[in-house]
């Protein structure tokens, strides 16, 4: 099971040195996410920086630009870093595109997967000589001259992850994706129930098997050296659960545990005037519902508990935590996570 780490530190010398420290410590990869921040920015220093480690988006909106766009800010990445690098994708909210990034939104699941087969097609002209003629719903592309092409990426185009909860996006990574990108807010039963069916639904239809094909899960994970470290952990936890929980688009995962009250009460209470809102929606995060979402356990205990769950579900973590902890937790979970054996093997 490969282990991913974020990117957190902005400034140059910093970013440097956590990309450096993740390499040390054995982590695969490092993730940039868009935020507050360009995504892809701080992945050209992060590959100069180091040998070996992956480097990702862990997303970048896809819905905030243009497939043709992007297509060239992926193929420069994967060229800077020796094959590095791996584009995940995910759709973002009408809200954000619309508002925020002032771009179209419609039949988000449709459009995606146009929106990376146009990707596709654009770098088989700049690697294999195809011609470019794209025509699909919502994007065309139908001009490529010399002038515009950059030289192939020896090691290929990179891959494609795609972030999914619900069904339609899910299969769309099936279909037309090398990766999915699971949400925190997901469950080991929702997964083995709900995602992989789906998934090999939309491989099917691809002419692929789930060996062509990754699961990386963000991975709630409360942990601490002291009690005192656990209870944070456990707190943040629960309030990030609670978040999540209140949003009607995940209230699929919900469901399929019988919580759709829980969901319901979460979404009011979000709404309401109380100015203790998100500490009161975390109340409501019982026990069950914080160990179904989330591996607590004391640092020594999380990779096995991870393993125990997960293998031969997904095949990459990142650990995510809703709570400051020191870094160096991490490294012997991580060491474990990529030495061992499978569970039973």
């Amino acid at each position: 099971m490969k282990v991913d780490g974020k990117i957190s530190k902005w400034s140059t010398t910093e970013l440097i040195e956590e990309a450096r420290r993740h390499e040390k410590a054995g982590y695969d990869g490092l993730w940039a996410s868009e935020s507050s921040h360009d995504p892809f920015l701080p992945l050209l220093l992060a590959a100069e920086h180091t040998e070996r480690l992956e480097v990702g988006t862990a997303i970048a909106v896809a819905f905030a630009r243009s497939p043709m766009q992007l297509a060239y800010t992926a193929h420069d990445l994967q060229t800077y870093s020796g094959g590095r690098f791996t584009l995940g994708l995910g759709s973002q909210i009408k809200p954000h595109i619309e508002r925020r990034f002032s771009m179209p939104w419609s039949h988000p699941a449709p459009r995606m997967r146009e929106f990376i087969s146009a990707m596709h097609a654009t770098w088989a002209a700049w690697n294999d000589g195809a011609r470019l003629d794209f025509r699909g719903d919502f994007y065309t592309h139908t001009l490529m001259s010399p002038f515009f092409s950059p030289p192939p990426v020896p090691q290929g185009p990179p891959k494609v992850f795609l972030a999914a909860v619900g069904e339609a996006m899910t299969r769309v990574a099936g279909e037309v994706a090398d990766g999915m990108l699971a949400h925190g807010f997901t469950t080991e039963r929702y997964l083995r129930e709900v995602t992989l069916p789906t998934l090999e639904r939309g491989l099917t239809a691809s002419g692929r098997t789930r060996s062509d094909f990754s699961i990386s899960h963000l991975l709630l994970t409360a942990t601490g050296r002291t009690e005192e470290e656990m209870a944070r952990a456990i707190d943040g936890t629960r309030r990030q659960i609670a978040f999540y929980g209140s949003t009607p688009a995940y209230r699929g995962v919900l469901e399929l545990h019988g919580w759709g009250d829980l969901g319901d009460e979460l979404n009011a209470l979000s709404k309401s005037s109380r100015d203790d809102r998100w500490h009161a929606m975390g109340t409501l995060i019982d026990d069950e519902v914080l160990n179904t979402f989330a591996v607590v356990a004391e640092p020594e205990r999380v990779a096995a508990e991870i393993r125990s769950r997960f293998d031969g579900v997904v095949d990459r973590v990142s650990f995510y935590t809703a709570y400051d902890i020191d870094g160096a937790v991490w490294e012997p979970i991580v060491r474990e996570l990529r030495d061992a054996r499978p569970v039973g093997g």
